[in-house]
């Protein structure tokens, strides 16, 4: 099997990523990976097949890899979705470590579970109301803006700030309608100023390990969506609140989303099991988050069984 370095050796371990655009963070993790002597192959879930003789993966006839790191799920119906999420629970089921396994993915790819879990776990997390029907959906607005709050309307299903909506007044949400049937109704948490911010925080092996503060003008401050992204110290506090967050979804790594409101508090507003770290990796060089990832992974089982002990 052809490795992704002349120096690494033809018997050395493989590990596939599974990602359908490999880009900026597939190069960075194949070149980690190639420095602790591993080959690596990016390979598409939307590829991959499952039958009597196991998983199928393209580039590896009549084997599995040595270990797995999910940097996307594809988008597709139902059932692709669900079957692109079987491989990876059956990887992980042949002993196979998978970096997020399917479990992760699921519970933090449908913000209505990850918002479940937060609240099971006592991590604070906004108000929150998901459920069917437009009456029902205008009964918890009308509550919390006769409360003095103005409450976000999100995709259960989305990332990157995609599809998100301030909803100000009951004709806003009757305007807006669910997604694909369902309502994912949640408190917007004031900013402090005039300008909008949040924090993400990376946790990886059920560590914090590197954080940023994302601004902007409008009030969805993703950097997909222009936000900018500024250092800021991990202070023990955002580290154990991040950390409990990433523990109660069961993860290997993470970002979170913490927002401050203007009273100072701090609320869990989501748990990302497939972070990007572009953003991250440019106001904190001095940590090489490739390398952090492939380490940890390549540590398995050790690296991801104590994350896994931790939640279980």
């Amino acid at each position: 099997m052809r490795g992704n370095s002349p120096e690494v050796s033809p018997d050395a371990p493989c590990v596939v990523i599974f990602t359908d655009a490999p880009g900026w963070h597939g190069r960075r993790l194949r070149e980690a990976f190639s420095r602790l002597g591993w080959h690596s192959r990016c390979v598409s879930l939307a590829r991959c097949a499952l039958g009597s003789r196991g998983v199928q993966i393209p580039g590896l006839p009549g084997r599995l890899p040595d270990a797995a790191f999910v940097r996307g799920v594809p988008g597709g119906t139902l059932p692709q979705v669900i079957h692109r999420l079987n491989v990876l629970h059956e990887l992980a089921a042949r002993g196979v470590p998978v970096m997020n396994d399917g479990r992760a993915i699921e519970r933090t790819v449908d913000k209505s579970m990850t918002t479940l879990l937060l609240e099971r776990a006592a991590v604070p997390t906004p108000p929150t109301w998901v459920g069917e029907g437009e009456a029902a959906a205008l009964r918890f607005v009308r509550r919390e803006l006769a409360a003095g709050h103005r409450v976000v309307m999100k995709p259960v299903f989305g990332s990157q700030g995609e599809g998100l909506q301030r909803i100000e007044a009951p004709a806003d949400l009757v305007a807006a309608g669910g997604s694909d049937g369902l309502y994912y109704l949640q408190r917007f948490i004031e900013p402090g100023g005039p300008l909008h911010a949040d924090l993400r925080v990376l946790v990886v092996g059920g560590r914090a390990r590197a954080a940023m503060r994302r601004r902007s003008a409008h009030w969805v401050t993703n950097r997909a969506q222009g936000g900018q992204c500024l250092p800021v110290a991990l202070d023990p506090a955002l580290a154990a609140l991040a950390e409990a967050a990433v523990a109660a979804v069961g993860a290997a790594y993470a970002g979170v989303d913490v927002l401050e409101g203007g009273d100072g508090r701090r609320w869990v507003g989501e748990v990302n099991g497939v972070p990007a770290w572009y953003g991250l990796q440019r106001v904190t060089p001095s940590l090489d988050i490739a390398a952090l990832l492939a380490g940890v992974l390549c540590a398995s089982p050790t690296g991801l069984s104590q994350v896994h002990v931790r939640v279980q």
